[in-house]
């Protein structure tokens, strides 16, 4: 249950969300902090609690958290301005100055009740930053330098604070597009993503923590990740799950080193354990965890795309016999590896087509490389027998996350009785 503060003293925040997080993020805030007025927006996610703020800067699921100090619909822009007409360039420089001056003034009337309390001019002035983001369509008639610098200008004026773009004592946010403005200041000096236990990071910690909260953890379960790394997802999922065991998988020492260092680190090590073995042979017996959650490798960072595509019918066949029936698989893969294992899924609801699956399988795979290598990736007659044990698995849902750069795609499976 969430710490709660009186019912008068309910804060209104938001806070940013990588692409494809923003789900998580809604059920996160309405299930830890009660949250209340919870509305979602692309990359966004407003709420209002009355939880305290230790509990608010404990979100998992958040990339930066922000006190909300305005929400307002945009200023609408004029539908009859043509840009092939003369008047065009007059029009659209009124129409900004407009937006400029129209939204300044919004925000200071919420700073205006500043100057007319007393207490207030017994404290020194505050050097302020001001970051405006603009979006849409908005950016091609509203400079974000501009709507800085006549809000900076504002501010100073009517409380006396400093601009300081180097280090301020106060940063304040702005975000404008087509469809809302943001006004908020930063709570916290480093992002919440930022995790202060994890002295090696890998995996990005907030798909690491949904991809945790996907696995059904509940007390007494037993977790396991063949494909650890440097453990980011058993950390992340043991600092949630406080009375569940973990244990991670890898093959690669320097893995293994830097997993065992974020784990002392972490404080963990009374319940999370590591263990070097290969994911095509896990030293572990039959319907033995109640949980997998893997990030399996891609990518040029990793360079094991091909491996990865040789290898899925052995590693996925590996988690799905160590799993128990009703079990939680989950695991993230690239687009390429996504489309893999669906295609290696929907196989064995055509059993009598063993020879025209294993043709198929050969040439997804062949796929994912190049043409010099493709004769490495030919999968034996019993990596194609054993994608056929699959049909325990029951597809849940495919999630696309934004890992950065790139996209993943996170797959969640139930084991049933066959």
């Amino acid at each position: 249950m969430p710490e709660v503060r009186s019912e008068d003293s309910v804060v209104r925040y938001y806070c940013t969300a990588g692409n494809g997080m923003e789900p998580f993020l809604v059920d996160e805030v309405k299930r830890k902090l009660a949250a209340q007025d919870v509305y979602q927006i692309p990359g966004k996610v407003l709420f209002s609690s009355s939880a305290t703020i230790h509990r608010v800067c404990d979100l998992k699921a958040a990339e930066r958290l922000f006190l909300l100090l305005k929400q307002d619909s945009p200023v609408r822009m004029s539908t009859h301005s043509s840009p092939g007409t003369s008047q065009a360039p007059k029009q659209e420089e009124y129409l900004y100055t407009c937006y400029v001056c129209i939204f300044s003034k919004a925000i200071f009337d919420d700073f205006w009740v500043m100057r007319n309390k007393p207490y207030l001019l017994f404290f020194p002035p505050v050097s302020f930053r001001i970051n405006c983001k603009c979006s849409g369509k908005l950016h091609r008639c509203v400079s974000a330098q501009e709507v800085s610098r006549v809000m900076g200008m504002g501010l100073s004026r009517l409380l006396g604070w400093k601009a300081d773009l180097k280090n301020p004592k106060l940063e304040i946010n702005v975000y404008l597009n087509d469809d809302y403005c943001l006004l908020g200041i930063p709570l916290t000096r480093l992002p919440l993503a930022n995790r202060s236990y994890l002295k090696t990071p890998g995996l990005r910690s907030t798909v690491a923590w949904a991809m945790a909260s996907l696995a059904h953890i509940e007390p007494g379960s037993c977790v396991v990740d063949p494909m650890c790394g440097v453990g980011t997802i058993l950390i992340e999922a043991a600092k949630e799950h406080k009375a569940a065991c973990f244990l991670g998988v890898d093959i690669d020492d320097g893995q293994l080193q830097k997993a065992a260092a974020n784990v002392v680190f972490a404080e963990l090590q009374s319940r999370v354990h590591l263990l070097k073995a290969s994911s095509t042979a896990l030293p572990l017996p039959s319907a033995s965890v109640d949980a997998v959650v893997c990030d399996l490798p891609f990518g040029r960072k990793f360079s094991t795309r091909i491996n990865m595509a040789e290898n899925l019918p052995v590693i996925l066949s590996e988690m799905e016999r160590v799993l128990r029936v009703g079990g939680t698989l989950v695991v993230l893969l690239s687009p390429q590896l996504s489309c893999l294992l669906k295609k290696l899924l929907s196989q064995t609801n055509c059993g009598p087509k063993r020879n025209e699956e294993a043709e198929s399988q050969t040439r997804m795979i062949s796929c994912l490389a190049s043409s010099s290598q493709q004769h490495n990736l030919q999968i034996t007659s019993s990596s194609s027998q054993e994608a056929s044990t699959f049909s325990s698995l029951r597809h849940q849902a495919t999630l696309r996350v934004s890992l950065g750069v790139i996209d993943g795609l996170i797959h969640k499976y139930i084991k049933t009785l066959d």
